[in-house]
């Protein structure tokens, strides 16, 4: 009864969504814990859907052994495909199903449903993974309170799941038990379960209106000691939920599990948030700054989504965006107030720009909301979330911030325990700010970058600025509305002084005109100041302009714009032939350099260069056909530029960042800790890094310092590199967080032989190609962090990725997935290159029984 043929490639349509027939009104579910013969008894209570008279019970499931079922007590036999079961009996409007299944956690490398993760019990169930634990109507509209007995062997001694604690204690001299009370109804995505040998860390909280809640974070034993700051940035996201959105928390004990083995960073299950290790453990000697910034934001990212994607759910999953893009931002509000808000947002818009951007530019261009799909778990993407963030960034400009919390207090109290649509969310905020958000909206429903090309005019005192807008055709979708554009802009004078300070520019038409009265003299404009819309600008401007926005811009991103802008210009010109750096580019990387009036952690965002693969989207975008080695080469001559012209500053400015005193994460140490890291990386490219750097290794008391002066040493072999590349693996070795970060540094290191390293990693005796970090660590830090070496000429770099995706994808087809997303800019290079990616994703469809994840990404990018 365990039906095992490949799954259809049915396509899932938005169009054609429809209400399920039968709600369900409550979930009883009983685990009896075994490693290769879980069982688990569901009884759950349907009730017919009165707009669906006559439909037949239809389940999902897959891969499942059944053992029985009964409807109110009377045996039934169902029919089964490979997709789940149809019961077309005769069926009261309200009945209990009762359903036994057999699952093997141990076989499950998918690490979706129910699996093993080094002898612990977990669960994965978004998008589309509690099909795989019990027959059951998977869809995020369907939601009901759950009750949940877990029963295992006393080896396995903590038994949690959703929602608050209830009985406990013994079966038998062998087995004990444990359940767990869901009041809150919800999606079969947001189930939990966990079960092994764990110790907690533990904290109280006192919500605003009194109510106490038990706080847990749960580690394998030996590693209590690294929770401290996933705890603490836990209590602060509480707080500030509290504070900025009047949201408390529901139940009475929150918990957080660590766990070694997941696809994901983090999943927001009710009351019991799962998270991949490495975004819960942490200490000064094996995290580095970057790894807290990523605990906290990711502890609160899956901490709001109580309210944005539990509380409020989705209705189906073409509303993705609803949940995550409107929690990515307000992560990103909370990191930015935790932080430093412009570092924060420059740092947001990098990662926007180089996964997002390269989406939109691709043949994976999807909408915000897509409109169909073959596999869910590929829209798990930087559209959805990031620029589905952005949408929301720009929806609260232009209402305004107290527009915006009206907004969402009443799309909140409308819609508490239920599951919606982007035009419920929409309604809540044209009802509540008296706007029409109909345009607007195309930024949900259109894919593709928007580019503004702007002209500017001076006359009599009066500056005319016009913006006009276009969005290329992207697969599925040629042509294109005019958006609604937010564009802050100010205007400053030649001197520095601002003319006109922040305004809102609303761009709605194909081309528009702003005209700006009454100025002394020409100005500059400082266009789409905090980068208020995620729009390419193409833009005439001059290198004198660049500098006196680089210099006196008020807005600081717009600061790191220019300067961004600069050096990508001069990169061009050297791509071009040129032979020379400006030297007033230099200057001006000087006059940031030494600025102890800017924040440490700005400094080092405008001293970083466009990257390789930044520079290589940009050549595209333009028409023209990108070369890996000669983008390489000229990043790295600009390099040694900057470091020579800048050698005593960048020594001095060196050495006055390092932080005395016990470690501390936070933002100012942090900031002071990247722009040393920055100068050391230029000093690397220059003569004098290399003493420095083995300095840094070895006298270390943080990771943050020692992984920093390893890349330095390993990444341009200087004298010693090998022999500390040992003895960080000797330290680090039983910890495999931190083994991942030395197999990654090398994965990424841009010297030639990067094929023939990252191979020799893969029989290293510690790859554990199973586990997704390690993996990711390896084969996917090689593909997207190592230009030069992935797209070598020969293309061993493509068929070394191609052999290890058509190996992974029978084991783990989500991460095979994601990891095939390398291939997506093979357009971008020469037809050399792009013969041989091609010769190789054609290879991997050609694979017998491919997943349909990895099939539809490898379709999608050749367009098939």
């Amino acid at each position: 009864m365990r039906p095992d043929t490949a799954p259809t490639q049915t396509v899932t349509r938005l169009a054609e969504y429809q209400p399920p027939a039968w709600w369900v009104e409550e979930v009883h579910l009983t685990f009896d814990l075994q490693p290769q013969a879980a069982l688990v008894t569901a009884k759950i209570g349907f009730r017919r859907n009165a707009e669906r008279p006559g439909a037949p019970l239809r389940l999902d499931g897959r891969k499942l052994t059944l053992r029985g079922c009964a409807v109110d007590g009377a045996p039934v036999t169902p029919e089964l495909d490979d997709e789940g079961l149809t019961y077309a009996g005769d069926l009261p409007d309200r009945f209990t199903w009762t359903c036994e299944t057999e699952i093997d956690p141990q076989a499950n490398t998918e690490l979706e449903g129910l699996y093993l993760s080094k002898g612990m019990y977990c669960t994965q169930c978004e998008a589309e993974g509690f099909r795989k634990i019990t027959y059951y109507p998977d869809r995020p509209d369907v939601m009901a309170p759950f009750t949940v007995r877990i029963v295992a062997p006393k080896s396995v001694p903590v038994l949690l799941s959703n929602g608050n604690p209830g009985a406990t204690g013994a079966l038998s001299a062998e087995t004990h038990f444990a359940e767990w009370h869901d009041p809150h109804p919800k999606p079969a995505y947001l189930f939990a379960l966990v079960a092994g040998d764990l110790v907690s860390h533990d904290a109280a909280f006192a919500t605003a209106s009194g109510r106490p809640v038990d706080l847990k974070v749960w580690v394998r034993p030996g590693d209590e000691d690294k929770c401290a700051y996933a705890m603490d940035s836990l209590i602060r996201s509480m707080r500030w939920d509290e504070a900025t959105h009047g949201r408390e928390y529901d139940l009475d004990i929150f918990q957080i599990v660590a766990v070694d083995d997941f696809n994901m960073g983090a999943m927001e299950n009710k009351g019991l948030n799962i998270f991949n290790s490495k975004y819960v453990l942490a200490s000064p000697e094996t995290a580095t700054d970057r790894d807290y910034e990523l605990i906290e934001s990711i502890v609160a990212h899956e901490y709001f989504h109580n309210w944005t994607g539990n509380r409020i759910t989705c209705r189906d999953w073409f509303q993705l965006c609803l949940k995550e893009g409107l929690t990515v931002f307000r992560d990103q509000c909370f990191s930015a107030d935790e932080r430093s808000e412009p570092v924060q947002r420059i740092q947001d818009v990098k990662a926007l720009r180089a996964r997002q951007f390269r989406e939109d530019q691709g043949p994976l261009a999807h909408p915000v909301r897509p409109e169909e799909y073959i596999e869910i778990n590929n829209f798990y993407t930087a559209t959805v979330y990031e620029k589905g963030a952005e949408v929301i960034r720009m929806l609260r400009l232009l209402v305004g911030a107290e527009g915006y919390r009206k907004a969402l207090d009443l799309y909140f109290d409308r819609h508490d325990g239920q599951a919606c649509t982007i035009e419920q969310f929409r309604t809540c905020f044209e009802d509540a700010c008296g706007i029409d958000l109909g345009q607007f909206s195309r930024w949900w429903h259109q894919a593709g970058t928007p580019v503004v090309t702007v002209q500017d005019a001076w006359e009599d005192g009066t500056y005319t600025l016009t913006l006009a807008q276009t969005t290329p055709p992207t697969p599925g979708q040629v042509e294109k509305a005019p958006m609604v554009i937010p564009c802050e802009v100010g205007l400053l004078l030649p001197d520095g002084r601002e003319a006109v300070p922040s305004r809102l520019l609303e761009v709605t038409e194909v081309e528009q005109s702003f005209a700006f009265e009454g100025l002394a003299a020409r100005p500059t404009a400082s266009l789409f100041r905090g980068f208020s819309a995620p729009v390419v600008v193409s833009r005439e401007i001059d290198e004198t302009d660049l500098a006196l926005l680089l210099g006196s811009d008020t807005d600081p991103f717009n600061r790191w714009e220019a300067g961004r802008q600069y050096a990508q210009r001069i990169l061009f010109d050297l791509l071009a032939g040129a032979d020379t750096v400006p030297e007033a580019w230099s200057a001006a990387c000087q006059a940031l350099l030494v600025d102890d009036t800017l924040d440490p952690a700005f400094r080092a965002l405008a001293l970083d260069l466009p990257g390789e693969d930044e520079l290589a989207g940009e050549i595209a975008a333009n028409g023209g056909q990108a070369d890996p080695d000669a983008i390489h080469a000229a990043l790295t001559s600009l390099r040694e530029t900057l470091a020579e012209r800048l050698e005593g500053d960048l020594a001095t400015t060196y050495d006055a960042m390092q932080v005395p005193g016990p470690y501390s994460p936070d933002a100012q140490s942090a900031g002071k800790r990247a722009l040393r890291g920055r100068c050391l990386g230029l000093m690397m490219a220059g003569s004098a890094g290399a003493d420095r750097a083995q300095t840094l290794f070895a006298q270390a008391d943080n990771m943050t310092d020692q992984l920093s002066g390893l890349v330095a040493l390993v990444h341009h072999a200087a004298a010693g590199w090998e022999e500390a590349l040992a003895a960080f693996h000797r330290q680090w070795q039983a910890d495999p967080l931190v083994l991942d970060k030395w197999f990654s540094l090398q994965a990424t290191n841009p010297r030639p032989g990067a094929v023939a390293r990252v191979i020799a990693l893969t029989h290293h005796a510690d790859f554990d190609w199973k586990n997704p970090n390690r993996f990711r660590s390896v084969v996917a830090a090689f593909a997207m962090g190592n230009p030069t070496g992935f797209h070598m000429a020969s293309g061993a770099g493509y068929d070394l990725l191609a052999d290890w995706l058509i190996r992974l994808d029978p084991v783990n087809p989500q991460t095979a997935a994601r990891v095939a997303g390398c291939f997506e800019t093979w357009r971008r290079y020469n037809p050399a290159r792009q013969a041989k990616m091609r010769a190789e994703i054609d290879r991997i469809l050609a694979t017998p029984a491919l997943s349909r994840n990895t099939a539809e990404i490898l379709s999608r990018i050749v367009g098939t």
